[in-house]
């Protein structure tokens, strides 16, 4: 399987300040978050009193759709719009804080909130890693 890291070195070299390293852990984060937000939506639809978990699940689904599309933005390489990259980078640290502030709070009770949690708090802070390295 190709690794993100190996993909992010295959791309002409890039005319920015961007790692490589970093980027590649970004993606990685966010393709985790998109996933463990997902299944925890997907978990919470299943548990009975899921009527009382809706904001949970909807933050959940915003997120793993912000992660998703922040990966594939992060993902374009060369001659990236850094407005445009930065914009969506706090975009997703937002959903990843909204979705992390409720699954939190279920942890305790639910493997699968427990598991986006912690999904979403490393997506966030590798999004906040990215963004500080454009500001750099």
């Amino acid at each position: 399987m190709l690794q993100t890291r190996e993909l992010f070195d295959s791309l002409a070299s890039r005319a920015d300040h961007l790692d490589n390293q970093t980027l590649a852990d970004a993606a990685d984060a966010l393709s985790a978050c998109e996933q463990a937000a997902t299944a925890c939506a997907v978990g919470m639809l299943a548990e009975k009193e899921a009527d009382e978990l809706r904001a949970s699940i909807n933050r959940d689904l915003n997120c793993a759709d912000v992660a998703s599309a922040t990966r594939r933005v992060l993902t374009r390489g060369t001659d990236a719009d850094h407005a445009l990259l930065a914009a969506q980078l706090q975009a997703c640290v937002m959903a990843c804080e909204n979705s992390h502030e409720l699954c939190a709070q279920h942890a305790s009770h639910h493997e699968h909130c427990r598991l986006c949690s912690e999904a979403t708090n490393r997506a966030a802070s590798a999004c906040r890693e990215v963004l500080t390295s454009l500001r750099a």
